[in-house]
């Protein structure tokens, strides 16, 4: 049955898949979302005894119908290949009882490879598809890890450019030099004086700047966006999960139909969205564990109802978290809304006006299947030295941060059922919360010197994404303030104003 996707704002154009994937961003500047979200064709038995890549075509078939199958097969073998250094592409760890679904296997050793990997192959063969012969330009925020990558995906793609925005003080050393030192002639790199919503911000102000578009289109450009906005992103997402559901079957952890639970760290809610698209394909999925670091916006939400970004924002060791505004939220609150698009409109211009929102009851009561809380920096800390200690498997900062929501949830519900927890990047990007976390004697040593103490410890190999940016020079220099994005784009694609 053919999926069509609409507006969270305009819910009555409809466009295909491919089209969703080569806009990125709804005109009235709202996200697409699916008419219905599909059921799985595959029961889980069938599931289990499949590979990574097997099971994202039988996902990702029933969201992208427009798609041949050899067409995304083809984008799904280019995708799951060898930049992932394991052939799970995605494996399960158990500790303490609990099982980390490793989603920091790829390129740039956070899950965002997950997506990134594919989108751009998805976004190649949705442009010949609909015949644009527009050069596309990637127009990305990144919180830290969206950014690399991104940058790692399209560069040297054909018919791309891709410009990323970072916050200049809001990333761990190690993603940023990750992103400044990215090779292609197609890439361009600019940190911000401002915070992360502030990068997202003006990303989405880029998109909605009519008289820009028709300058990029009048020089043969248009924009697409490789954030999490892109249902591009979000479909290759919901796959770990239901991989992970077979696997943990396949391993006999489970029995069939058995519901378990899924922790996942959450900032900008596409990814904690996927395990819920998961659930409504079929998956048995309990409860969704949403867990924020102190930038705690959605925990609120969650207890009360009302969404707030009037806060002070704080920079913390989970930096991929560190958002005040979760764009895919606005996916969610359209659902709940029954569908509704101007009441989403409303409340969405409510947050960009007023900074808040409120839900009603009725709506509060459908998001009963999720659970809400948080970790504050020192119970952060302290989750990555006693799973070490425990164990001697070492956490990053943003999965500490979900695995001690976790122990708050099972604490406060009794609820002790099978779950998995979302690992969203490798300890070796976040070398200095994490050896510090482990113990502080570590505070003298230098970046790459950490890098080395945590392979020793850990006893892992130090990962490729790491030991091709000791030495690497620095490619990309430029920062400007938040005011000045648009005149940065411009001057990169050559076609400045005339005054």
């Amino acid at each position: 049955m053919e999926v069509l996707y609409s507006s969270t704002r305009n819910g009555e154009r409809k466009v295909t898949a491919s089209q969703a994937i080569l806009k990125g961003l709804s005109d009235d500047g709202g996200l697409f979302v699916p008419d219905h979200i599909p059921t799985l064709e595959c029961s889980m038995r069938d599931l289990m005894e499949k590979s990574y890549q097997e099971t994202a075509y039988e996902v990702m078939k029933l969201f992208l119908t427009d798609f041949t199958q050899d067409e995304l097969m083809t984008c799904i073998e280019r995708a799951y290949d060898s930049k992932f250094d394991t052939e799970a592409v995605a494996p399960l760890v158990e500790a303490e009882g609990t099982y980390y679904l490793e989603l920091f296997h790829g390129a740039t050793i956070a899950f965002k490879d997950m997506a990134l990997s594919i989108l751009p192959h998805l976004m190649t063969t949705a442009a010949r598809k609909n015949h644009v012969e527009n050069e596309i330009v990637i127009l990305t925020a990144t919180s830290g890890d969206t950014g690399k990558a991104a940058l790692a995906g399209f560069a040297g793609v054909e018919g791309t450019r891709i410009i990323v925005f970072y916050p200049k003080d809001g990333v761990s050393p190690i993603q940023e030099k990750q992103m400044l030192t990215q090779k292609g002639n197609n890439t361009f790199v600019v940190g911000i004086r401002g915070n992360f919503d502030d990068a997202q911000t003006g990303v989405k102000a880029l998109f909605n700047d009519k008289e820009l578009g028709e300058r990029m289109a009048n020089a043969g450009m248009q924009f697409s966006s490789a954030n999490s906005i892109n249902i591009g992103r979000l479909v290759p997402q919901v796959v770990y999960y239901v991989y992970a559901y077979a696997k943990l079957l396949k391993e006999g952890r489970i029995r069939d139909g058995e519901k378990i639970n899924v922790a996942v760290p959450t900032g900008n809610f596409g990814n904690i969205l996927a395990a819920f698209y998961a659930k409504n394909m079929g998956v048995p999925i309990g409860r969704l564990i949403c867990a924020s670091n102190e930038n705690k916006v959605l925990y609120d939400f969650f207890v009360t109802g009302r969404y707030d970004r009037n806060r002070e924002f704080m920079l913390t060791s989970s930096p991929s978290m560190d958002i005040l505004i979760s764009s895919n939220l606005e996916r969610l609150i359209y659902r709940i809304a029954g569908n509704d698009a101007k009441i989403n409109a409303d409340l969405m211009k409510s947050l960009s006006e007023a900074g808040s929102y409120d839900i009603t009851e009725q709506m509060k009561e459908q998001l009963a299947d999720f659970y809400g809380n948080y970790a504050d920096e020192k119970e952060t800390a302290k989750r990555i030295k006693e799973m070490y200690e425990n164990t001697g498997y070492i956490l990053d900062t943003h999965t500490a941060v979900a695995s001690a929501v976790y122990r708050k949830y099972v604490k406060e519900t009794k609820d002790t059922s099978v779950t998995v927890i979302a690992s969203t990047a490798s300890p070796f990007k976040f070398t200095r919360s994490v050896m510090n976390a482990i113990d502080t004697k570590y505070n003298a040593m230098s970046d790459f010197e950490l890098v080395d103490e945590l392979s020793k410890i850990g006893n892992v190999a130090v990962p490729n994404a790491i030991e091709e940016i000791r030495t690497a020079p620095i490619l990309h220099d430029t920062v400007c303030d938040k005011t000045e994005m648009k005149a940065v784009v411009e001057r990169f694609l050559g076609i400045a104003a005339q005054s």
